[in-house]
């Protein structure tokens, strides 16, 4: 296996294409699969599936990428900085479920880092994307959340995927709802009152499962449920539609505006907000300092 035989398989990847890859790397086609064909013999897997709609990774292949993208990213670190002498882009990425105080934590990173070159990127997505990417390196972080009905079972997708969850604050189970809903006002409210509004769940694809769903007590029989696949359409159907969703209460009104608030549920339960990443690979300094600024909305958690 050689660095060039990795680089390769990256671009391959990222052109979904044979043809491109070695137009790409100025090396011919037939030189560049018999290097792809000498790298599967040696590793005993197949990375790509060729086919006559062109070249697609292989569910192995994808894992594979991940660790070839982070050992080429690695080298390239070490020779920019004593070989070639010069500083390069930082990079970092993260994934999350959809929480406003990640997104904002983000934000306060990127702004550190204004003067600077980087290369970030930041996903809000479902929650098994949020596993996969950290899995695969694609970011090297992800926030979500566990408790006490989910913990058995993402505890053993995070052992299965290499994965480690670190806890980073609890928080009490809130009702998050427009300013105008019928129980804005409430200090306490319960399942019960809630099932006259829709429930706005996040849509998780085809890992719909309750132990994937991003709102507390998934298992709940609610009158109404709408699902969406955005915040900003969440945010719409909690004002059009006297929607409702369960979170942990943090409100970020620079991102979301003055119009919502959160209503504390009925309930002793609590989620737990942490982070998950690969097993016995340190956070970069950019990754600790984006965990420190998560960690800050701890004092914005509500009793």
């Amino acid at each position: 296996m050689t660095l060039n035989q990795l680089k390769y398989i990256i671009q391959i990847a990222d052109s979904s294409s044979m043809n491109e890859a070695a137009k790409a790397l100025f090396i011919s086609q037939p030189s560049l699969s018999a290097s792809v064909r000498e790298l599967e013999d040696e590793i005993g897997l197949e990375i790509f599936v060729r086919s006559n709609r062109g070249i697609s990774l292989t569910p192995e292949g994808k894992e594979f990428l991940g660790y070839a993208r982070q050992v080429v990213q690695q080298y390239e670190l070490i020779e920019n900085r004593y070989i070639a002498g010069r500083q390069i882009k930082k990079r970092f990425s993260v994934s999350m479920q959809h929480y406003t105080f990640a997104v904002n934590a983000f934000i306060e990173v990127v702004r550190q880092y204004g003067i600077d070159e980087y290369d970030f990127s930041v996903y809000e997505t479902r929650t098994n994307d949020v596993i996969q990417n950290v899995k695969n390196f694609k970011s090297e972080v992800g926030i979500l959340y566990i408790n006490e009905f989910n913990r058995k079972v993402l505890g053993k997708i995070f052992s299965e995927n290499d994965l480690s969850f670190h806890r980073l604050f609890d928080c009490h189970i809130y009702a998050y709802v427009a300013k105008t809903h019928p129980i804005a006002k409430k200090r306490k409210v319960s399942l019960e009152e809630l099932s006259e509004y829709p429930c706005i769940a996040f849509d998780q694809g085809e890992n719909n499962s309750f132990y994937f769903a991003e709102e507390l007590f998934s298992t709940y029989d609610y009158k109404r449920i709408i699902h969406a696949s955005d915040r900003a359409t969440s945010l719409n159907l909690f004002v059009g539609m006297n929607g409702f969703t369960l979170c942990s209460g943090i409100i970020c009104e620079d991102l979301n505006g003055e119009e919502y608030t959160a209503v504390r549920l009925d309930s002793d339960e609590l989620m737990t907000i942490g982070y998950i990443k690969r097993k016995g690979i340190p956070l970069s300094p950019i990754g600790e300092l984006y965990i420190a600024e998560v960690e800050k909305y701890k004092e914005k958690v509500l009793d």
